[in-house]
């Protein structure tokens, strides 16, 4: 019975989410979340793109903290969220944590998305972790509440129904590793440096970190490495199944993020349902038995049976062309 419940709320989610997806795509429909645009500045050549991009300023005294662009033309449904603190090597602040929730619950909403680079705009940097001296100068019954806090952005991060990149062109260490590892497929530069080194300070690591380690190489490799907080470089990373790619830095120092932009763009002509519902099949599945994971995937594949991008990928087979699909 508890089986059967399970299924049944399953395939209302599915539902939910291809009906939301339909509601944002109808013609004519507005997206729930309204946005204001400036023209966006670049940091390196690689990233002097082809196409205008787009840059939304949250509501924050430290604005720049944080960076979302939303790529057009043929790059269109690719969103680059970007974290900026160089003087604090990005590290996990309250103020980044709040506009990070910000930009996830904005991608969220917006269905034309469909996929999301999350990467760093500090040269060396992904993310350094939680911002110590911030951490130094919090109460004691705040640091728990703020630890609570940046759990749960990270698994909203982990959570978002499209497809997720991280693009790791310098340390990640700590919460950054742990934001990383909410993202579906990590890319990192063989120069990179990553590691969950929480041991090194009496703790342990406090966002997901305990629980997506193992599950991506395994909890051996998982337990040695948080034991003795070791930082692996983005070959050795690779090596673990840490991360999907490990790739040369360039000049620019952005070559993992030039690699995920690369791969992003396979995905981005995929049909976007589909996308999203492969992704659910698999999230819900790898968490239970094979049993269960084939009917999950069963009332994942029901949700794109009748979909219009469906007729559309078998008549551009049946006419040897290029399908064009927009999500309905």
């Amino acid at each position: 019975m508890a089986a059967l419940l399970g299924r049944r709320a399953l395939l209302q989610l599915c539902r939910v989410q291809t009906a939301e997806w339909d509601s944002a795509c109808r013609p004519g429909a507005t997206l729930s979340c309204s946005r204001q645009y400036v023209n966006s500045g670049k940091v390196s050549a690689s990233l002097l793109s082809r196409h205008r991009t787009l840059t939304r300023q949250y509501s924050s005294d430290y604005k720049d903290d944080l960076r979302v662009r939303y790529l057009d033309g043929d790059d269109a449904g690719i969103v680059v969220v970007e974290i900026n603190r160089p003087k604090a090597k990005n590290a996990i602040s309250k103020n980044l944590v709040k506009m990070m929730f910000e930009a996830v619950e904005d991608i969220k909403k917006n269905n034309k998305v469909r996929s999301v680079i999350l990467c760093s705009l500090v040269p060396g940097v992904f993310c350094a972790g939680a911002d110590l001296k911030e951490r130094a100068k919090m109460h004691q019954n705040e640091v728990g509440p703020f630890v609570s806090k940046a759990r749960a952005l990270i698994t909203e991060l982990g959570n978002l129904p499209m497809p997720t990149i991280a693009a790791i062109d310098g340390v990640a260490l700590g919460g950054g590793l742990e934001m990383a590892l909410a993202c579906d497929i990590r890319i990192a530069a063989s120069t990179a440096k990553m590691g969950l080194v929480e041991t090194k300070l009496a703790i342990i690591p406090g966002a997901g970190g305990t629980q997506r380690l193992p599950r991506a190489i395994g909890v051996s490799l998982a337990k040695e490495l948080i034991f003795t907080a070791r930082v692996v470089d983005g070959a050795d990373a690779c090596r673990l199944g840490l991360v999907s790619h490990s790739v040369e830095q360039n000049k620019c120092g952005d070559a993992a993020y030039v690699r995920a932009l690369e791969l992003a763009r396979e995905i981005n002509p995929q049909g976007p349902i589909a996308i999203r519902m492969a992704k659910l099949a698999i999230n819900q599945g790898i968490e239970v038995d094979i049993s269960t994971g084939l009917a999950i995937e069963e009332a994942c594949y029901a949700q794109v049976v009748p979909t219009k991008d469906r007729l559309e990928g078998l008549a551009a087979f049946k006419e040897k062309r290029i399908p064009h699909f927009k999500g309905e």
